[in-house]
């Protein structure tokens, strides 16, 4: 497993108009085939001569669909392999914090790691588990929060 950084379109960097108008596109054409694992051909107008991309289905409705429609809302996309590994201030990058912060969740036992050398090595994979749980936990506060406001009348 090898450290990779994956690639990463930064919010605007796209013109939100032109993805929604690409993705009004794809999605019809995904509407028009049959919802198997058939190759989806993309036309590409490349100046001489047309060419024709062949891609499998699920490649083209993650790509295309789903990237597009995070663009037209203004996000930022990135693609990552799964079995990726990160460094600590690209982990860190990623959860908005900062790398002693991040160096005291792995310490904590809280995010998995390894040790290649003296470096620490997290697997995107891990990093993802990480985030779904905290989300979960936040969500299930902010819940206990408003329970809690509603039997105060505060609400």
């Amino acid at each position: 497993m090898g450290t990779a950084t994956g690639k990463k379109l930064e919010p605007g960097v796209v013109d939100a108009g032109d993805a929604q108008r690409a993705l009004r596109r794809i999605n019809d054409r995904l509407s028009r085939t049959a919802p198997s694992d058939e190759d989806i051909q993309v036309r590409l107008e490349t100046g001489a001569d047309d060419e024709v991309l062949v891609l499998p289905r699920p490649a083209a409705e993650m790509f295309f669909a789903s990237m597009l429609a995070a663009l037209a809302d203004g996000q930022g996309v990135q693609v990552m392999p799964v079995d990726a590994e990160l460094t600590t201030q690209q982990a860190a990058d990623m959860l908005n914090v900062s790398r002693p912060y991040l160096i005291g969740l792995l310490e904590s036992g809280e995010i998995p790691f390894r040790l290649v050398g003296r470096h620490r090595r997290i697997r995107f994979a891990d990093l993802r588990q990480y985030i779904r749980e905290d989300d979960a936990a936040r969500k299930g506060a902010a819940d206990d929060l408003m329970e809690l406001d509603q039997e105060l009348g505060l609400l």
